[in-house]
Formats: structure tokens, sequence, C-alpha cells
């Protein structure tokens, strides 16, 4: 005779092979095969909490509506971008590069534009005042977009600057990434001062289910854009806060983070705008004009037809840059900065130095950067020699003895710092920045903003600040690395493993 225990033991038997088959026929779908094999790992092991988080963050896709949108942003960027220039900006250039500038175009909708000036800001409190200088220079409008935003004592003087924008007639548009803002102190301050200076301010992917605005939590919009009435524009790895974020145990341990930001000048700045103009759509279904009376900036006809060819404007030139700015993240259908990165490693023929503060590739990545190696291109990576994020920090080391042993050389960048910036360069007149990073989260899971540079001046200066990092950095060596204890290989690579759960 059956009991009670024998039958709830068998619901759960048949419950747990249906998990598993279940988990095969749905989890791989469509999906990297090591992200499919980390999910699967997972609800094998843990069946019960794996589905469940399966179920909270196992799409790394925006909800459709939001990919849909996103669609039909691309397609107008596409629709204004500036034929007449193409030839002006593929001449001279060789054609792997002029190749890469077309599927960028195909992929996040924005041309390749001549005429530009960059200048490479790496001082944090130093670009924070530049920024708000620029601001007070201001006649028409300021839209300020940040990952994290928040009014303390180091931004104390861009706030400022905000607030005598709004004062003088200005309009001024704010975003925030919404989970990375609320987490950090002066949140709530932040807000109200906004509200207070009469700034328009919205939240970027809102978690607030009760409003029906709701996707997976770590999908984020990762972007840093100031643009200035359309002529200067900043992007770049510096978020709009302290130099510590503000967190106690950043303070209890003395970080500081080290940042890199591009102050652009010229035609490409619209193609920027056109970026912070998008999210601002995506979030509020406003369409912001350029260029007219601040009472008519914004409007709430949910269309972008109301924008002009004018999106991608033609300044007058400042120099002679090549940019290209290219959009990248879960609203889109393909990995469009990761594809870029590639190009460009596969492309190097002379040199390829890369700065990230989270280095975690996937495969296709580590190919590339071996490859090269192998081919007798030299590949420098600068990485933070401490981490601030323990499962990405642990990550990233469990790449270190495959890269050594390649031949790449790996440059820890001296603590109390947390080397932040993010960017790299290829041969002589290359280079890309941005707000990405080279792991998997920034591949898949975050809206990122790069900007590739065809410049060999630009290419100067990003040389320059890479043989400064150089110089206080020490170089990781394959047999100090294989002196690391057991213990330390076994946490670097279970934090592996957590990577690719996207």
């Amino acid at each position: 005779m059956f009991t009670a225990a024998w039958w709830w033991a068998s619901a759960l038997v048949v419950i747990d092979l249906a998990i598993r088959v279940l988990a095969i026929i749905f989890v791989p779908r469509n999906r990297k095969p090591t992200s499919g094999m980390a999910w699967l790992l997972a609800i094998f092991l843990i069946p019960y909490a794996g589905v469940l988080a399966f179920l909270l963050i196992g799409s790394p896709k925006l909800p459709r509506k939001r990919r849909e949108v996103q669609q039909e942003i691309t397609e107008f960027m596409r629709s204004v971008s500036a034929e007449e220039r193409l030839e002006q900006t593929h001449e001279g250039n060789p054609a792997w590069f002029n190749s890469l500038v077309d599927m960028n175009s195909t992929y996040g909708g924005l041309p390749m534009l001549a005429g530009n000036s960059g200048r490479l800001l790496g001082d944090y409190a130093g670009t924070i005042k530049t920024m708000a200088d620029a601001v007070d220079a201001a006649t028409n409008y300021v839209h300020v977009q940040f990952y994290i935003l928040s009014s303390d004592e180091s931004t104390k003087v861009f706030f400022a600057a905000l607030e005598r924008a709004v004062a003088r007639g200005v309009h001024v548009n704010v975003m925030m990434d919404h989970w990375a803002s609320r987490g950090k102190p002066y949140y709530a301050h932040t807000k109200d001062r906004l509200e207070a200076m009469g700034a328009s301010w919205t939240l970027m992917l809102p978690l607030q289910p009760l409003k029906g605005k709701f996707q997976r939590p770590d999908l984020r919009n990762h972007r840093k854009i100031l643009v200035i009435d359309g002529t200067v524009g900043y992007m770049g790895s510096l978020n709009m806060i302290s130099r510590d974020y503000n967190v106690s145990k950043n303070i209890k341990r003395g970080l500081l983070w080290k940042e890199l930001v591009v102050e652009l000048r010229g035609p490409g700045v619209a193609a920027l705008d056109a970026v912070f103009i998008s999210d601002w759509y995506s979030e509020t279904g406003e369409v912001i004009i350029e260029g007219v009376r601040r009472e008519e900036m914004v409007t709430n006809d949910a269309s972008l037809a109301r924008l002009s060819d004018a999106l991608i404007d033609h300044q007058a030139e400042e120099g002679t840059m090549l940019t290209q700015v290219v959009p990248s993240g879960p609203g889109f259908e393909r990995e469009n900065n990761l594809r870029l990165f590639l190009g460009l490693i596969h492309a190097a023929q002379k040199r390829i130095v890369i700065t990230s503060p989270y280095f975690v590739p996937d495969e296709s990545l580590m190919y590339a950067v071996t490859s090269a190696v192998a081919r007798g291109v030299p590949v420098d990576l600068f990485v933070s020699e401490i981490g601030d994020q323990a499962l990405v920090y642990h990550a990233q080391r469990s790449y270190y003895e495959q890269l050594l042993r390649a031949g790449v050389n790996i440059y820890l960048y001296p603590a109390p710092y947390i080397l932040h910036a993010k960017h790299f360069t290829i041969d002589d007149e290359t280079a890309l920045i941005g707000s990405s990073n080279m792991d998997m989260r920034s591949f898949g899971l975050n809206m990122e903003v790069s900007m590739l540079v065809r410049d060999a001046d630009f290419v100067a200066q990003m040389r320059a600040v890479e043989d400064e990092y150089r110089e206080v950095s020490r170089l990781l060596t394959l047999e100090e690395w294989l002196k690391q204890p057991l213990r330390s290989t076994v946490l670097d690579n279970l934090a592996r493993l957590t990577s690719a759960l996207q």
C-alpha cells in the first residue's frame, strides 16, 4: 500500500525530471552554447532555484515592444544618414575599415562622419569641471545621460551649472539608469534637485511593475553622454558621481576610479545626440526636436517622423577625425559592439592595446586576441590590480593563464585605483572609446555606446594615455601567476561559470 510520503516523493521525482527535460528543450533555443550550458548546469544542480532564476533573468532581450521601438529608431536613423558624406568618409581608408563602417551603419543606423576633433580628458574632477563649463556656455539645450547620476559634493559644480542653465531658459533633459542610480546614496536628493531646478528628467529602464514598466532587472542602460547645443559632446566611462561612488566599502578600502572621456566637436556630435534622442523617445514616447525654441523642444507626438533630416547635422568641420557612433545593447538583434571589437582585432597588423576594467570575453573574443599574438601582433591588456565587484573580478582572473600562455602582455593598474576607462587602439590610426566593457554583460545585457575613430593624431593622444598607464602598472608574468593558491584558481573558475548566465 502506497503511503502519502511515497506519493509526495514520486511527485517530486516526476517534477524534477520534467524540469530537466523542459530545460533541455527550451533553454538552449537561440542562445549561445556557453550560455545555454551554464543555465542547464545551474538548473540540473539546483533545479528549483535554477528555474526561478531563469524565469527572472533568463531572457537577455528587452520586451518585444521595446525592441520594436529600437528597430523603428534604427531604421529612422539609417534613413536620415548623410549619404553624400559616404564617399568622403570612405576615401583613402583601407577596405577592412570601410567594411566595418558599413556593418556598423547596418546594425546601429548611424554613419561615419568627417571633420571632427577630439580631446581626451583623464582627470576626474577636472573632467566634471570641464563638463560644467560647457553647460554654462549652453544657449539652447543640454542633454544629460548617465548610468549613475548623483548630486553629491564632487558633482555640485555640474548640478549648479544645470541650475543656471535652466534659469536662463536653456532646456535641460536628463536621464539616469533607475537601478544603478537608486542603489547609491543621494538618489532621492538627486531627483528632488532635478525637480526643483525645473529640468525635464526621466529614469532609464525603470523597474516599476505597478506602472507596467518591467524587464529583466539586470538589463541596464550603461551609456554616459552629455551634449550641449549639438556643438560639443562628451562620452566615455565616467559616471556623474563621487570618485569613490559614495559607497562605504569603497571608502573603507580607499578605492578611487580612474576614467577617460572624450570631448567631441564637429558633425559627429549630432550622431551622439541621436543616441540620446532615441533613448528619450524609448523611455517617454516624446520626440526632442533640435534647433528650435525651448517651448517647442519636446513634443508628445510619439512619432519619429517629427524629426527632419537635420538629425545627423552637418555642423562646421572642426578637425580631421572620422568618427562613427555605435549604439549597442539588448534592444538590438545583434551584439553590435562585440562584432565591431572582433573586426578591429582581426584587422590589426602592428599593435593592439586594450583597456577594460572588466575583461570577461566570450570564446570569439578570446580567439581573436590570442590569434592576433600568434599572427605576430603584440597585444597589451590593461586591467586593475584589484576589483570592486567580486564575481566579475574573479571571472576575469580565470582568463589570465590562457592569455599569458598565448603571449598577451597583462598590465595591472595599481591599487587603490579602479581603472574604469574603456578604450582600445589598433595600429597607428584607429581607436575606439566609449562605455562598453569587454565582457559578456556589455555585449549582451547593457545598452552601451562606442565611438570608432580614424585619425592618427587622436590615436597619438590615446597612445600617450596608454603610456601613462604602462609607467605606473605592473607587468604580470606567467611564472608569478602559476604561484596562485589552489583556492584562488577554484574561485576564479566558479565565477567564470556565472559570467555565461545570459
